[in-house]
């Protein structure tokens, strides 16, 4: 049995992890600890609010206290908001109060990116102009060539997660670009689990979400990633990755 655990800002797509849950299989257990936001905003000063070493200790406590084996900060804007060397030292907060491997969303999306072997992506982003560049900038420094970004927007997590699924694929499929190798969709408040395999049907190329990877990571922190059906490329592949948040 694997026992994994998930830091959530507030709620929105927490119901992702269920599914997850049940297409893992009986040998995998997520724990989903919801974490405080204070204000719910794809604003850079309420991001950097929602991802507080404060914040994130409580939750780490809370997942400690039920043995888990990794930890992951299921939160995109709110990771990669600190920069490359902020989100690291985040994660390594995070790893002394859970006890256990630790990482983030926005690591996740650098080790995907790498275990799939890509380098040119384009980005589907929920999130305003503003913090959807921040993001740019994070998978830069991971090495990861950005080749187009489109963003919708929107400012809460709360309306991010009443996206229907029509709508995620249309958006997905709109901002593809013929450069890129896979599209990268972040923000955890973001249904995606669902739609995985019909994105990539619809893309004919690799999709990243973040929920998607966030579920990955904790499984490859906790050793236990080997390739599954029904989640994706990502899930589907097998091979080694460097960790990004040892770089």
């Amino acid at each position: 049995m694997t026992t994994t655990g998930f830091l959530y800002p507030g709620y929105s797509a927490e119901d992702d992890y269920p599914v997850f849950s049940e297409r893992l299989g009986p040998d995998v257990t997520l724990h989903v600890a919801h974490t405080l936001m204070r204000e719910d905003a794809h604003r850079v000063d309420a991001l950097l609010d929602v991802g507080g070493a404060d914040v994130l200790a409580d939750g780490a406590r809370e997942l400690r206290g039920l043995g888990v084996e990794s930890v992951v900060w299921a939160c995109t804007s709110g990771s990669f908001v600190f920069g490359w060397d902020g989100a690291k030292k985040q994660v390594d907060g995070v790893h002394g109060v859970a006890g256990v491997p630790a990482s983030s969303t926005s690591f996740a999306f650098v080790n995907a990116v790498r275990h799939l072997g890509l380098r040119r992506v384009a980005i589907a982003a929920s999130y305003p102009d503003d913090v959807t560049l921040r993001f740019v900038e994070f998978l830069r420094d991971g090495g990861i060539e950005v080749v187009a970004t489109a963003s919708r927007d929107i400012i809460t997590a709360a309306e991010v997660g009443t996206l229907a699924p029509a709508e995620v694929l249309d958006f997905v499929a709109l901002n593809d670009h013929e450069d890129a190798e896979a599209v990268l969709v972040p923000d955890t408040a973001l249904h995606t689990v669902r739609i995985l395999d019909d994105l990539e049907r619809r893309l004919g190329k690799p999709v990243l979400t973040a929920n998607q990877v966030s579920v990955w990571e904790g499984l490859r922190l906790a050793r236990a990633d080997a390739p599954r059906d029904g989640l994706g490329s990502l899930f589907r592949a097998d091979a080694e990755v460097p960790t990004a948040a040892d770089d």
